[in-house]
């Protein structure tokens, strides 16, 4: 199976442990694995993997997990493949809510 690399350190991935139950949902529905189960809990093991796609907190019963789901990632990687440079999603030196994209 192929790795798939996003944006290095931009995703809005974020796990509050304290409210995670362990029911191990997150980690069935992530289509990159990002998630492991670790002492009953859940984990990020591959922060980068991350597409923000939402469906690890749209299926988190606890609000364990947030992530603000858009194409900012998605949108650099296609403009980096077709341009043919690093994937880029042009907001380098901005500030806009939420981080990058």
């Amino acid at each position: 199976m192929t790795i798939h690399r996003y944006l290095k350190d931009v995703t809005t991935l974020s796990l509050n442990p304290d409210l995670c139950t362990g029911c191990g949902m997150c980690t069935q529905v992530c289509p990159h694995a990002v998630l492991r189960m670790e002492n009953r809990k859940a984990a990020v093991s591959d922060r980068d993997a991350c597409m923000e796609c939402g469906a690890c907190a749209l299926n988190c019963p606890a609000g364990a997990l947030t992530v603000n789901p858009g194409v900012g990632c998605a949108a650099a990687i296609i403009t980096g493949f077709l341009t043919g440079t690093d994937p880029s999603c042009g907001c380098e030196g901005e500030q806009k809510e939420g981080g990058c994209c």
